[in-house]
């Protein structure tokens, strides 16, 4: 099944890079943020403050391609591996990393689950960042469906032994997190959903980050992007 609309041509210019144009993500307020830059700014803003480089950097969630562009581009990550569910993404990520000429970036789309499993299925939408494994939302919407591979998050952490983690999952933070070995971490950056994960949740993420020996850094941290670091 073709899971993406065909892009259109040319380019936005946003933070130093090329973000191509695409006739179902790059419209109305994406576009404006793009060109003002304030596209996914606190994510990264707290990026630009605790990646260095030579960093090995595992990317939770992809969206557009933009953050894991400006870490390959603006920070010379040695290894940058990224995760993204939504199979309609994946092209659009491509196209970015190569027209940025970031394309030693490890792009895998799956999804990292405690235990992994069987895969599952992804609902497309007509709106390509509205696709998600909820079935249930707007069916009305649904254009398709697909499998989507499952992986367990332990295996990963043992073959990436990530400095940094840069985290938006939409929601899926408060189960996986607490289920990983984290000790190789020096920094985090995490997007917290607390309108869907509640005041535990969001004590679940504090405290795997806590386990891992890293502390909450106020200084790159926005609202709902939080940053830890190891030391001070």
């Amino acid at each position: 099944m073709n899971v993406e609309t065909p892009p259109a041509r040319g380019f936005i210019r946003s933070r130093g890079m090329r973000v191509p144009r695409h006739p179902g993500i790059t419209t109305g307020r994406i576009r404006a943020a793009l060109r003002a830059e304030t596209f996914e700014r606190k994510e990264c803003e707290a990026v630009m403050r605790v990646v260095q480089k030579g960093d090995r950097v595992l990317e939770l969630g992809g969206g557009i391609g933009y953050v894991s562009t400006l870490i390959a581009t603006q920070r010379q990550a040695r290894r940058l591996v990224c995760y993204e569910a939504n199979p309609a993404l994946i092209p659009h990520i491509r196209r970015m990393h190569a027209a940025n000429g970031a394309e030693r970036i490890e792009l895998r789309n799956a999804l990292l689950t405690p235990e992994g499993g069987a895969p599952l299925p992804f609902y497309l939408r007509k709106n390509i960042l509205s696709s998600s494994l909820d079935g249930t939302v707007d069916p009305g919407a649904i254009t398709g469906t697909v499998e989507v591979a499952r992986q367990a998050i332990g295996p990963v952490l043992e073959e990436v032994r990530p400095e940094v983690l840069i985290c938006d999952i939409e929601g899926g933070e408060a189960e996986l997190l607490p289920a990983g070995d984290w000790s190789s971490l020096r920094a985090a950056v995490i997007e917290l959903h607390p309108q869907w994960i509640g005041q535990s949740g969001v004590q679940a993420v504090f405290d795997a980050m806590h386990g891992a020996g890293l502390s909450y850094f106020p200084r790159a941290s926005h609202g709902k992007v939080v940053t830890f670091r190891r030391g001070w």
